[in-house]
């Protein structure tokens, strides 16, 4: 079963077009979340990113546990580049160059879906 998880944080006023170029351009990192011994956790799914002003909100389809879909994808080079040229553009500091404080950073601006359908044909 999946689930969507979203992820909100504001950037520095004037720095949207910078965002949007960041985003426009990066990899996708590897889809099967893994845990420290190498074994299949779960699925990165989908992502989805949205802008309106200076806030930023990811979604996120999984299958597995929040926590180590953020851990593993605090691991993988392309997020690790990612949040590295968004990092100066973020209005709040954080901490992405660890699992643990990618973890951080998730579980502190996570958002619980209430509603997600798929319609079918």
């Amino acid at each position: 079963m999946s689930h969507h998880w979203a992820l909100i944080w504001t950037v520095k006023p004037g720095t949207e077009k910078q965002v949007e170029e960041i985003f426009s351009n990066y990899q996708s990192p590897d889809r099967i979340i893994r845990d420290e011994q190498g074994n299949e956790k779960g699925k990165l799914l989908g992502t989805q990113v949205f802008m309106k002003d200076n806030t930023v909100v990811r979604v996120m389809e999984i299958e597995g546990d929040l926590r180590e879909a953020a851990a593993h994808l605090g691991k993988q080079p392309q997020i690790r580049e990612l949040e590295a040229r968004l990092d100066p553009l973020i209005e709040t500091p954080r901490d992405m160059s660890t699992p643990e404080g990618a973890r951080q950073f998730f579980m502190s601006t996570a958002m619980r879906c209430l509603v997600a359908r798929k319609l079918e044909e």
